[in-house]
């Protein structure tokens, strides 16, 4: 680092943070589309899903809120991602038109289940 000002390399990675979350944010979205997660979801309230539908299932900043001091949520949710929910605990019922949530372990890895329910929970205001 000898002959760098450590403020001016400070400055130059802080404006590289906005394009790293921008790519998060595209990566996480891509998945999303390749793992089917967009059928029943939307990032936000008021998106319409496939064939401009109500999506199913709850807008992701919504469970981001829901769930944002919930120091089990990672966990959580990457199970009710790959194993679903039950119908008999509509944990978003007047919410989300759906009853319950398939299990998507055959569509989606746990390992990229996790770095989504991340990237969800991260929506959080």
């Amino acid at each position: 680092m000898k002959g760098r000002n450590p403020a001016i390399l400070l400055l130059a990675g802080t404006f590289a943070l906005p394009a790293l979350a921008d790519d998060n944010d595209r990566e996480m979205r891509n998945l999303a589309i390749k793992s089917g997660c967009f059928i029943c979801h939307a990032v936000d309230a008021g998106a319409k899903g496939p064939e401009g539908l109500n999506p199913v299932g709850p807008p992701w900043t919504a469970v981001a809120a829901r769930y944002k001091y919930d120091k089990d949520a990672q966990k959580n949710l990457t199970d009710a991602v790959m194993g679903g929910t039950s119908p008999y605990n509509r944990h978003w019922k007047d919410q989300a038109s759906g009853i319950a949530m398939p299990p998507n372990g055959v569509a989606i890895s746990e390992t990229d289940a996790k770095r989504l329910v991340a990237w969800i929970l991260g929506l959080a205001k």
